[in-house]
């Protein structure tokens, strides 16, 4: 049993939340800059600090340098103790490691531990100092690791008499240096507290943006939306408030692109609508439009955003094929009206019968049921020898009974041949052509006592000639141009959209529906379309 167990569906991974990604992307770019700042500024600190110290010593060493007390007491012995005290209080004052003062052998004058005053200095990087030079290095002397800074001593006659040796405890300096660090660590965390408040209200404010959906949310919710417009057998167009199209799912590309014959522009209609909405944001409903041969009834409507117009979208559908259903669908009524009618037509002629029988009339009997026989064969028989197509012999046959009961006779030429048609199309349009014919026919004559309306249906190399005439009052010469026009009726208002429809669905078909008339003498209506008849076929 558990082998027909449906397989275990794996969990997606869910995607990190927006606030989520924000913060670690702005936090690893920031971080990086702010450490590479921190690097820097603290090499830059460093080197600062450290030249300070060492300006600091040399500016101490040449004071002592031009001191009258330090060149008159190099004049004198060592212990003389002329410049011991006046180092010392240097030293106490700028809080210096030592301030010591040699003569040209090296010889110490001054020193924290007196007790070596007159001993020779300890290191080669006096050497230079002894030359007239300055000099400035890190050595090791009596008291430990220094940085020491040099510094020629010269009498009145610019001789030079001695040396000023200035040391600073690098534990100081690396103090200072620590202090400049700290300095930059509170910086870097004022600026890490500024990026932190910066990234929420960010946050906050992308979220805002994005009416609260997380990035993910959002895909979702797009691909659902772009699949369920393409699924629509709606067209739907939008366009923005400059007016430039977003939007045009298939259906729409379907009726507005496919459709267009080269160089025209068939959505002209439907971006004129948009255009109108846009400018007074008022909406536009059930409005029919024409484009690339379609009839279309649309819906316009402005799209707002906290009370501004941001767009249009319009909604359409192509009325046309809603017309063919329903004139197919009336068509469909018609052939069962016939059938109904004909039903009791036939139990009124077998009561009749049963009637003669028991009267025992047999001679009206027969006279009666050879009449029967004979007006079956004139009307139904006729139309099944000579119309092939199912449809089309059940559609004259219900017309042929609405003729009758209007008072008009509808006669179907003797020549006339239309051989069945597996094409469905081809079939619903001549039904369609033939119904608003017939139908606008009947109506002409509707005012007359007598009338007669004349069919003629011929098939010839993949074409079908269709003739409708009648002897009615005929159409006026104005109108003639007009009659294919949608809307023009003399019938009254909400009419017009048969001749209109049905001059269109031929033109689709490659066909045409012209007219002559007199008026006051007939009408005769002329139907061309290909007919893809199963004789054709074989």
């Amino acid at each position: 049993m558990n082998d027909l167990a449906p397989p275990a569906i794996k969990p997606r991974k869910r995607p990190m939340k927006l606030g989520t990604t924000v913060t670690l992307m702005v936090c690893s770019v920031t971080g990086s800059v702010l450490l590479l700042a921190f690097a820097l500024w603290f090499w830059q600190i460093s080197n600062t600090t450290r030249d300070g110290v060492k300006e600091t010593a040399l500016a101490v060493a040449r004071t002592l340098a031009d001191a009258p007390e330090i060149k008159r007491g190099l004049l004198l012995p060592p212990g003389s103790n002329v410049i011991q005290p006046l180092a010392s209080a240097v030293t106490a004052r700028n809080d210096l490691l030592y301030a010591i003062v040699t003569n040209m052998q090296g010889v110490r004058y001054s020193h924290p531990n007196a007790a070596i005053i007159g001993q020779t200095f300890i290191g080669d990087d006096l050497q230079p100092a002894l030359r007239g030079k300055e000099n400035v290095a890190v050595n090791r002397g009596t008291l430990g690791l220094a940085l020491r800074v040099f510094t020629p001593v010269y009498d009145n006659r610019y001789q030079q008499i001695g040396v000023v040796v200035v040391g600073i405890s690098l534990s100081k300096v690396q103090d200072q240096v620590n202090r400049s660090r700290w300095a930059v660590m509170w910086m870097l965390l004022f600026s890490a507290l500024v990026v932190s408040l910066g990234i929420w209200q960010l946050v906050r404010a992308l979220k805002r943006i994005l009416l609260g959906l997380e990035p993910y949310e959002i895909s979702a919710q797009f691909k659902q939306r772009q699949a369920m417009l393409q699924s629509l057998k709606e067209g739907v167009i939008a366009v923005d408030e400059d007016g430039r199209i977003t939007l045009l799912n298939h259906a729409a590309r379907q009726m507005l692109l496919t459709n267009a014959a080269d160089g025209a522009v068939g959505h002209a209609p439907l971006l004129a609508d948009l255009l109108e909405v846009l400018k007074t944001g008022v909406s536009i409903q059930d409005r029919e439009l024409g484009c690339n041969g379609l009839l279309l009834l649309c819906n316009t409507v402005p799209v707002r955003s906290q009370n501004t117009i941001i767009g249009a979208i319009s909604t359409f559908r192509d009325k046309t094929e809603v017309s063919q259903l329903l004139q197919r669908l009336d068509g469909m009524v018609n052939y069962v009206d016939a059938l109904h009618t004909a039903s009791h037509e036939f139990m009124n002629k077998l009561h009749v019968i049963l009637g003669l029988l028991n009267m025992k009339r047999y001679d009206k009997l027969e006279d009666y049921v050879l009449q029967t026989a004979q007006n079956y064969q004139t009307d139904i028989g006729s139309i099944q020898h000579r119309i092939k197509s199912p449809v089309v012999a059940g559609f004259l046959l219900g017309k042929l009974n609405r003729a009758k009961e209007r008072g008009v006779t509808l006669r179907l030429a003797d020549e006339s041949l239309v051989p069945d048609n597996p094409n469905e199309k081809q079939v619903t349009v001549l039904v369609t052509v033939l119904g608003n014919l017939i139908e606008n026919a009947l109506d002409a004559l509707s005012q007359q006592a007598e009338g007669e309306v004349s069919l003629l249906l011929h098939y010839q190399d993949g074409w079908l000639v269709g003739e409708v005439s009648d002897d009615g009052p005929g159409i006026a010469p104005d109108n003639i141009d007009a009659i294919f026009r949608k809307g023009f009726s003399t019938k009254g208002d909400k009419r017009g959209v048969g001749l209109f429809l049905a001059s269109q669905q031929l033109t689709e078909l490659g066909g045409t529906l012209t007219v002559e008339s007199e008026p006051g003498v007939f009408t005769q209506f002329f139907v061309h379309l290909p007919w893809d008849s199963e004789r054709k076929a074989a």
